[in-house]
């Protein structure tokens, strides 16, 4: 399988950066698009809301259906999956897209913040799974795809932002988990990360990070892409890194992702 035409993805966080992305490159196949996400209305600070995201979407070729969604509200989840399945028919593809950021140490991450990151990461890629799994055991092709790191217990991930990595690993272990038990069932799950740092609207709001020197979210959309159109039986548990992916499927210059070329790109958190 090559393309993503009529399949149907439920992709969370999609109202901007990497999960727009993926949104529009499976738009570009005419894919069916549940775009779950907060942002219902303009925020200065953060541009894109799930309207102007269903209206990208549309306008590549493909179905939206924007959803208002707090990943952390059970009852919001349950109701987002019901309006897809209603939409279009069933769900074929997960995409755990949504996370929370806080990169600071323990005695300047207020719990508030804790609370946040472990709500939307691990515990909101778990449900979102949770109430999504039951469709995706009857499509013919199914796939969870999360955006989170290879596991690591290496203490220079964790010193720096307790708080963070733990929430992003957690991420990391409820693809392994889900992966253990529903791997055998068909159900593709695994996971994949940036080898460099991408340039989205939320980089925005961490100081100090030249945008130069980051990739394009169109990098990772290829690359998920290029998984989700993979046979689903028998591919799980993978912690894939989009470089490895894209030069897998034949992608060897990486140069057009650049945000600027004649400048290294600068790696990620959690790869050595």
């Amino acid at each position: 399988m090559t393309s993503l035409a009529g399949k149907t993805l439920f992709i969370t966080g999609a109202s901007r950066g990497i999960g727009l992305a993926i949104a529009l490159r499976a738009a570009r196949d005419g894919a069916n698009i549940a775009i779950a996400a907060k942002s219902n209305v303009p925020n200065p600070r953060l541009p894109g809301t799930i309207h102007s995201a269903a209206a990208e979407v549309e306008a590549a070729g493909g179905k939206a259906l924007p959803i208002k969604c707090d990943i952390r509200e059970e009852d919001e989840v349950h109701a987002a999956v019901a309006a897809t399945v209603d939409a279009f028919g069933g769900i074929d593809i997960l995409v755990n897209n949504a996370s929370a950021i806080w990169l600071a140490g323990a005695l300047d991450t207020p719990m508030k913040r804790f609370d946040l990151m472990q709500q939307v990461n691990s515990r909101g890629s778990f449900l979102c799974a949770q109430a999504c799994m039951p469709h995706l055991l009857k499509s013919a092709n199914p796939h969870i795809l999360t955006l989170a790191p290879p596991p690591s217990l290496d203490p220079k991930w964790w010193a720096p932002h307790t708080g963070y990595t733990l929430a992003k690993m957690g991420m990391s272990f409820v693809t392994l988990g889900l992966a253990g038990e529903f791997g055998p069932q068909g159900v593709a799950v695994n996971a994949l990360w940036p080898r460099t740092i991408i340039a989205t609207d939320a980089l925005n709001m961490i100081p100090g990070v030249p945008i130069e020197r980051c990739r394009k979210p169109d990098i990772v959309a290829d690359a998920a892409h290029a998984v989700l159109t993979r046979p689903a039986k028998g591919f799980a548990g993978q912690f894939l890194i989009d470089e490895d992916v894209l030069r897998e499927a034949g992608i060897i210059d990486l140069s057009p992702y650049a945000m600027d070329p004649a400048k290294s790109p600068l790696p990620d958190l959690f790869l050595d």
